[in-house]
Formats: structure tokens, C-alpha cells, sequence
């Protein structure tokens, strides 16, 4: 498929509150490598990773500076660097696959962020094809995504707190069915949180699935707030998911609420059958990597259901060897 749009070139990348170079970077490096070695792990598969093009990082990053209406407090992001920076970063930590998700928040934006993560992916072996789709008022969204798929893309993002559109929205109901059909994943955040907003929470997703149970969705940030609820659709659906991304970390902790102390046994079950999936938000946080990976030790989980939610069942998502 040809490139429709002209793809950005790289530029320089502020400093900004929280980022970090040098010795720190190195030592949040030796975190994570030492965790991997501690739980006898060769890497990790993150499924929840964003690269982006350098016009819009440039945007989402004034978001978090600012602590934008999406996010609601300060967010100091700890990574920044150009996409090839933020590629080393990661290969330095030892992700040795992770997404470059992009999103769409208007109409006529989708297909170039999917340009975009067409060529980037080809340009980074550890990178999943990645792309997204929109409410579309000319009815095309289910026409690109078909064509998406077709080329090889691997997984689409959809993030309807930036978005502002509902899951059910009938102008992407021919794009959903064409995704279930095909069986291609989408990370879907539809999750309240940081943000409560009309198109947020767990019902609008409930009756998607109603249409499409076939859908094979990854719930961003174990669908937080409504922890209960999303986990609930993992378990009654064969193919939902969950992804991790800073669920039980301190910093979410705060915005969210904390994981139910209840509900951590079904987690470790739906874990164990290959249906939550190490997740980050990479580069996007405001605190070392390694965060993310001691809460779920934390979890209390095991040595096996470390493994498969940090690198086995991305991998089986995808048919990795």
C-alpha cells in the first residue's frame, strides 16, 4: 500500500519535568535488566507501547506538561527522545517486541497515523504494525481497516476518552464487524479513567461485544477504575483481554483506586489462560519503567503467571516464536 501523506521528519525533543538521561537512564536500564534476570525472563513483550509521529508526540506531550483536561494532574513524563531514541531505550531494557500504538482524534487523522506506523514498523524489526480508525463521516473506516488488515497490520488502538466517540458509534459498527471476522486485536481504552468522560466505562463496551462477541479486545489499563466490571467481560468473553498498562502502581493507585484485593485470583486465572498482557504506556509515564513490573510482583501472582503476562502471551497473541 502506497503512503498516502507525507511522513515527519525527526526532531530535536525538549527536556521537560521528570525526564531523565545519563546515570539515571542507566540505572533504570539495570532495573528492569535485573528484574527480567531475577525471574529468569530472556525479555519482555510490551503490547502497550506509543510511537508517534513527531508532530503529534509533540502535541500529547504538551497535554502531559500542561496536565491537560484528559489527565487532570501533573504527569511528569520520565522518556522523551526522538522515536529512534525511544526504540534504543527500549531494546536497552530488553523489550525485545512492543507496539507503537497510535490513536485518532478526528475525522481524516486515522489513515495518516497508519501511514505513518506502516513505515515505521518496517523500519524496526521489533515493532508490531500498529494502526487506528475513526468515525469516519464519509462512511470509510470500515473500507481502510479491511485494507489495513489485508497489508498486514497487526494491531489497532482505539482510545475513546481523546476520541470523544462511543464504541457503539454506527459510523465504525462495519469496521468492528470487519475486525472480529478477521480476529485482529485492538487495544481499546474505554476504561474512566484518568478522566471520567460521556463516552467512558464498561457499558458501552458490554453492548459492542453484544454485537460482536467475537471481538478480540485488550482492555487498556485493566480497564481502570471499573476494574470489576472489564474483568468480568474477560471472563465471560473468549477473546477479551486485559493489558496491565500502570494498573497497580502507586501513581495509578492514586487516580484510580486500588486493584480489589478480591479480584486478584481471577486475574492469576485469566493471566494464566493467556488474556492479560504486559502493558506500559511507555513512554508516556511519570515514573521508571520498572514500575510497572514490580507491581506485579507484587501481585503475588507466581514465577508462571509473570512469565506468560511479561512475554508468552503477547507472544501467542501474535504468533511470535
Amino acid at each position: 500500500m502506497c503512503l498516502h501523506h507525507q511522513i515527519d521528519p525527526e526532531v530535536d525533543v525538549a527536556t521537560g519535568p521528570g525526564h531523565v538521561t545519563g546515570a539515571a537512564l542507566d540505572a533504570d536500564v539495570d532495573a528492569v535488566r535485573a528484574w527480567t534476570a531475577r525471574h529468569g525472563l530472556p525479555g519482555l513483550v510490551d503490547i502497550h507501547a506509543h510511537l508517534l509521529p513527531p508532530r503529534v508526540f509533540r502535541k500529547v506531550r504538551e497535554q502531559f506538561d500542561a496536565a491537560g483536561p484528559l489527565i487532570g494532574r501533573p504527569w511528569p513524563l520520565r522518556y522523551r527522545d526522538t522515536n529512534p531514541g525511544l526504540v534504543e531505550i527500549l531494546r536497552r531494557f530488553g523489550v525485545q517486541t512492543f507496539s507503537a500504538l497510535p490513536y485518532a482524534h478526528r475525522p481524516g487523522m486515522a489513515e495518516f497515523l497508519n501511514d505513518w506506523a506502516a513505515a515505521f514498523a518496517a523500519e524496526h524489526d521489533e515493532v508490531l504494525r500498529c494502526g487506528t480508525f475513526f468515525p469516519e463521516p464519509d462512511g470509510s473506516a470500515a473500507s481502510y481497516v479491511a485494507e489495513r488488515i489485508a497489508s498486514g497490520l497487526k494491531l489497532f488502538k482505539v482510545h475513546v476518552q481523546v476520541g470523544a466517540f462511543h464504541v457503539t458509534d454506527p459510523l465504525i459498527d462495519d469496521a468492528w464487524g470487519v475486525i472480529a471476522e478477521a480476529g485482529t486485536p485492538v487495544v481499546l481504552h474505554a476504561g474512566s479513567g484518568p478522566i471520567p468522560t460521556e463516552h467512558t466505562g464498561p457499558g458501552p463496551v458490554a453492548e459492542l461485544l453484544r454485537r460482536h462477541p467475537r471481538l478480540r479486545l485488550v482492555i487498556a489499563h485493566a480497564g481502570a477504575p471499573e476494574y470489576r466490571e472489564f474483568l468480568d467481560l474477560a471472563v465471560r468473553y473468549e477473546h477479551v483481554g486485559l493489558d496491565t498498562t500502570m494498573a497497580f502502581t502507586p501513581y495509578f493507585d492514586e487516580m484510580g483506586g486500588i486493584y480489589p484485593p478480591d479480584l486478584v485470583p481471577a486475574l492469576g486465572e485469566v493471566g494464566l489462560a493467556g488474556k492479560v498482557f504486559l502493558g506500559s504506556d511507555f513512554p508516556n509515564i511519570p515514573y521508571p519503567y520498572v514500575e510497572q513490573l514490580d507491581a506485579l510482583e507484587r501481585l503475588g501472582l507466581g514465577e508462571r503467571w509473570l512469565r506468560a503476562v511479561c512475554r508468552e502471551n503477547v507472544r501467542n497473541l501474535f504468533g511470535i516464536c
